[in-house]
């Protein structure tokens, strides 16, 4: 009985140390809390069990054997007789039986997890490796629930800044602070041009439960220059942020570079640090560390902003949802990446329920309440209505576009709409956007853009490449016809020397993938659309490759895995006499730069299809 104690002693301690390494430092998955648990309930009375019963002395067998020498024909050899003696052995064999002290083995002790029955301290010492390993994977699953739920938490943080608009988005639960009301001056104001003074921007009167207690302020910038704004709320928020160059123009700080950051996909303490707040991001602070130095216009954070099933999901309630978004914002690593920087988002499965593909259904009302109050009121401005020549917004739609310097922007919504993932890959009715969002997108990819926008770029919560081998059906890889669509309107897009570019997150891996048009088209090989996956910002990674080119449709650039925290940066800066413009990519892995790459936007070979010589047509500047 005590041997089998023991054994399963040893089983079960094995299991409790390599499943909570495995969910501290590497994945947290939530079936990984009930087996460790049941493990440890099993590992405590066979362990305490064996340290009872198995006894603290060894049976101890020793044999003594001693051998003598004796000549039988002694008498003869003496007399005379014979000169041959006969000499045989004589064996005494003596067996004694004790009980003796079992040695110590204190290394064998301390790994297996199993009791000494002669060193208190070594059975104590074992036990609380595996009492130690519950407890962090307690205190990871279950301390921002405990004590960080947040419900009063005040923040303020910046969303889409335009060159004439800025949004803040609030949240006070403490009424008897309103109205909040929000300040703004020109940082390192120039007079007689610039003003020096704070003005008054706007305010919040009051906050409900309805929204979570946020609203958002919307910030006038007059000035027709690009200048660096600080804010200060009255009810103790401050910070600071950069207005964007005009549409078609190059910024006129940072050197004349238009640079922007993308990312996806954040869980708190991993890998866990027992000396960690229960709320730091890691990779928030590698972040942090290279930020003051990019001259970045805003992160562009696609998708994936909490995950409401890791590393345990609580309830479908919309406050359980609403909870994961205040510990975000309440995390000590937020301020130093989100309170200078403007912050936009997308929508991608986690912020609803893992490869979401039920459209509206379900829990997806509930999930996405907090995904608006948070996010949406303070994102870009909706998509325009395909139709109406680039001017009417799509009402009530989940994904946004907009134009700043030189590049101009789609935001797509890839949740929201899609078909099912497990029908056929090649289905033509299958779809990831819905008639009416790829309707709108197709028509923004061939609308003619502002002189001096040399880009189009392309927000997508999942990546684009198919060259990814796990569940490649959640990705655009599993939606073929309507992927081929938009490629083919991508390289119209080219043709008229607008680049096309892709980011994307999800895989919480880099990849770089390049499609070319196909030999021998219309399409010339400038053509040719890149895509940039980056993610995570802090998650796992995988470290098992999962991307593999297999065809000459998807060109892989640059592929690599390891790292829990990759973000990219984007800048983008004219080429030579400015007719050409150049983007160049580089990923940060672990808050270090790892690759970079640059492409050249394409020379025009074909005119632009002009929409209307209209008034309007003119005034957009078409």
């Amino acid at each position: 009985m005590g041997d089998n104690n023991t054994r399963i002693a040893a089983i079960t301690s094995a299991g409790i140390r390599v499943l909570s390494i495995i969910f501290l430092r590497w994945v947290a998955l939530p079936p990984g809390i009930p087996i460790i648990y049941t493990l440890f309930a099993i590992y405590v009375p066979t362990f305490i069990s064996s340290y009872m019963t198995e006894s603290k002395y060894a049976l101890v067998d020793e044999i003594d054997i001693t051998v003598k020498e004796d000549i039988l024909n002694e008498d003869d050899v003496a007399n005379g007789r014979t000169d041959e003696a006969i000499v045989v052995d004589e064996v005494d064999v003596q067996e004694t039986m004790a009980l003796a002290p079992k040695p110590l083995n204190p290394i064998s002790t301390l790994l297996k997890g199993t009791p000494s029955p002669n060193s208190l301290l070594l059975t104590a010492l074992t036990f609380l490796i595996n009492l130690a390993c519950v407890a962090m994977v307690t205190d990871m699953v279950y301390s921002p629930r405990w004590y960080y739920p947040s419900h009063d938490l005040s923040f303020a943080r910046v969303g889409y800044v335009s060159d004439t608009e800025a949004k803040l988005l609030i949240r006070e639960p403490d009424q008897s602070k309103m109205p909040v009301t929000v300040q703004v001056h020109i940082k390192n104001a120039q007079p007689p041009f610039d003003n020096p003074l704070w003005q008054a921007a706007g305010n919040v009167q009051l906050t409900t439960n309805e929204t979570d207690y946020t609203a958002v302020v919307t910030i006038p910038l007059s000035h027709s220059k690009q200048r660096v704004y600080e804010w200060t709320t009255s009810n103790n928020h401050s910070g600071e942020f950069t207005s964007a160059p005009k549409p078609g123009a190059m910024p006129e700080l940072f050197d004349g570079k238009f640079t922007f950051l993308s990312t996806s996909c954040i869980v708190p303490r991993l890998p866990y640090n027992p000396m960690d707040h229960p709320l730091a991001f890691p990779g928030m602070k590698h972040l942090a560390k290279v930020l003051p130095n990019l001259g970045a216009q805003f992160m562009l954070f696609l998708g994936d902003f909490i995950y409401i099933e890791v590393p345990k999901q609580f309830g479908d309630a919309v406050e359980n949802y609403r909870q994961k978004y205040r510990q975000v914002y309440a995390s000590p690593d937020w301020p130093a990446v989100g309170q200078n920087l403007s912050w936009i988002h997308v929508l991608d499965d986690h912020e609803i329920s893992n490869d979401w593909d039920a459209k509206s259904t379900g829990v997806y009302e509930t999930a996405v309440d907090p995904w608006h109050h948070y996010q949406t009121v303070a994102n870009p401005p909706v998509a325009k209505k395909a139709g109406s020549q680039g001017l009417l917004p799509r009402q009530e739609a989940t994904y946004f576009s907009f134009i700043q310097g030189p590049a101009s922007f789609f935001m797509l919504d890839t949740r929201s709409y899609r078909s099912k993932n497990s029908e056929p890959f090649d289905s033509p009715e299958k779809t990831m956007l819905g008639e009416t969002q790829l309707e709108d997108f197709l028509e923004w990819l061939r609308r003619p853009e502002p002189k001096g926008v040399k880009w189009k770029v392309v927000a997508s919560s999942v990546p684009f490449t198919k060259n990814w081998r796990i569940n490649t059906k959640d990705t655009w890889g599993g939606f073929l016809v309507e992927r081929r669509k938009i490629l083919e309107a991508m390289w119209d897009a080219s043709n008229v020397g607008t680049g096309v570019v892709i980011l994307s997150g999800d895989r919480h891996e880099f990849g770089a993938t390049a499609f070319p048009p196909p030999k021998n088209s219309t399409w010339p090989e400038s053509a040719t659309v890149h895509e940039f996956s980056a993610s995570p910002l802090n998650q796992f990674y995988s470290p098992i490759g999962t991307y593999k080119q297999t065809d000459d449709e998807d060109v892989e650039l640059k592929y690599m895995n390891v790292g829990n925290s990759k973000f990219g940066v984007i800048t983008i800066e004219k080429f030579e006499d400015g007719e050409q413009s150049s983007l160049k990519y580089t990923v940060y892995i672990d808050g270090v730069d790892k690759w970079n790459t640059i492409i050249l936007s394409p020379t025009a070979v074909q005119p632009e299809k002009k929409v209307g010589g209209s008034f309007w047509d003119r005034l957009r500047g078409t």
